[in-house]
């Protein structure tokens, strides 16, 4: 099957029950390390929100979001959650929260158009974190150093498997490296996007590529982003080479959220305007809300990796293509 990889002699080192046990350890040890890496308190989230209210994510401005009706009330649309980037402002709004803390919450999605293969998933779930800041905080140098807090709680991660699992090792770096969007461009004009990802992962073994969602000097972007949630000039992913597949496995990413001159700047380039009317938009506008920093981090995605699985199916239950399945059971892969 063209969308699954089968690295040569895999098979998994832990049992199905072994594997759930793991994945607990894991997420109960990064989300404490998280927290205290960027002073973060855990609160409840919405799964559905009503889509004129502006708070659903479009991410990169093509995905459908997974809609219904609620009985109860004639109907009415609602929108399972892409993300919670814009929701998160709210909260921290409601909650009181003051510059330099933050929450961070369970986040779970149904993403109807992903292209699913070993790192790819229907089904999303990752932890979704904000945070107040002020807006002398609007720097590349805040958004680094609260990178390295980020990659810190990874790291420490890893260093904690890899001492309860003796198979596991330790592949990340000490530090992570950063690097613009552009600069890959500038580097490698003949590579895609991803391709380029791959070439400076695999060099460094962990970096954090900036300033997405803007076009680049070849008119191209590195990749899509939504408009009115990070600043393009203030954001990125932390990728990481992942040895099991070969490949760049992004595990976060992150920004500093837009201000209402960003949102204003890159509502325009990206041709919708009329989305300034919306009730958060209107909100961010009109300085009702908190500047703030935030991200969300796949939980699948890192149970994967730390277990060194070669299928995030082996760590999440969902649905996958005909086929899939029989020949990952072929290949010493079992899919929840």
């Amino acid at each position: 099957m063209k969308n699954l990889i089968v690295p040569a002699g895999y098979h998994a080192e832990l049992s199905l029950r072994e594997t759930q046990a793991a994945i607990k350890v894991i997420k109960d040890f990064f989300q404490r390390e998280l927290s205290r890496q960027l002073n973060l308190s855990r609160v409840s989230a919405p799964l559905f929100v009503l889509p004129e209210t502006g708070l659903n994510d479009n991410l990169s401005g093509v995905e459908r979001p997974v809609s219904f009706g609620i009985g109860e009330q004639n109907d009415r649309p609602a929108e399972v959650v892409q993300s919670l980037a814009k929701w998160k402002r709210y909260a921290l709004r409601e909650y009181g929260f003051q510059p330099g803390e933050g929450i961070f919450t369970d986040m779970n999605a149904i993403r109807r158009d992903e292209i699913t293969d070993n790192i790819h998933s229907v089904y999303v779930d990752q932890w979704d974190w904000e945070k107040v800041i002020t807006a002398e905080d609007r720097t590349i140098s805040y958004l680094e150093d609260t990178v390295r807090h980020v990659y810190k709680a990874l790291k420490v991660t890893e260093d904690y498997m890899a001492y309860s699992y003796e198979y596991i090792g330790r592949v990340l770096p000490n530090e992570i490296t950063f690097l613009k969007a552009q600069d890959l461009e500038d580097q490698y004009p003949e590579l895609s996007p991803k391709e380029r990802e791959y070439k400076a992962a695999k060099l460094h073994g962990a970096v954090f590529v900036e300033q997405i969602g803007d076009k680049m000097k070849s008119g191209e972007k590195h990749d899509g982003r939504a408009p009115d949630y990070d600043d393009w000039k203030l954001n990125g992913d932390i990728i990481v080479y992942y040895p099991v597949l070969d490949i760049a496995l992004e595990l976060s990413s992150m920004g500093v959220r837009v201000d209402p001159a960003s949102l204003r700047e890159q509502l325009a380039k990206a041709g919708c305007e009329e989305r300034a009317k919306l009730a958060f938009q209107k909100d961010l506008l009109e300085g009702r809300l908190p500047l703030t920093i935030g991200g969300g981090i796949g939980q699948s995605r890192i149970c994967m990796f730390y277990l060194r699985k070669a299928h995030i199916g082996e760590v999440q239950s969902s649905v996958w293509p005909d086929g899939i399945r029989a020949e990952a059971e072929r290949n010493h892969i079992h899919l929840l």
